[in-house]
């Protein structure tokens, strides 16, 4: 994955990385239409079972306006994941700009305690690449 973006945070013992992917064909810039897969894993590197019950998402285009998504589990699940386990999902999103950003929460529970906490998604960059200026 030599030269894909890849972002990366860890909140109360859960990893989360990213990476992101152009998606050239989905993208037509003549009609301001800027397509994106990204890729994420998220690792349990603590000693309880977890489980990720919600999300929510702020993506920002180059000019600065906002979309707030909010939404049960991620790609249509509510992953469970004991200490040492990985889930790995692939999703995407649009601009009407050739740049912008995404971050977010993921809302988790520790399945025994039911005690709710929050991890953090990084910032990561969404930035064609045959922009002439990369501002992220």
């Amino acid at each position: 994955m030599e030269g894909v973006p890849c972002y990366e945070a860890t909140t109360d013992s859960i990893r989360v990385v990213v990476q992101t992917f152009w998606l050239d064909d989905q993208s037509m810039p003549e009609d301001h239409r800027f397509a994106w897969a990204y890729r994420i894993r998220i690792e349990n590197l603590g000693n309880e079972t977890v489980q990720l019950l919600r999300r929510t998402w702020e993506i920002m285009d180059a000019i600065g306006r906002i979309e707030h998504v909010h939404g049960d589990g991620v790609v249509g699940e509510q992953p469970v994941l004991e200490p040492g386990q990985v889930f790995e999902y692939t999703s995407g999103t649009g601009l009407q700009t050739p740049t912008g950003f995404m971050r977010g929460f993921y809302h988790m529970v520790e399945t025994r305690s039911r005690r709710p906490f929050d991890v953090q998604v990084p910032p990561f960059s969404l930035d064609c690449p045959y922009h002439p200026t990369i501002i992220h």
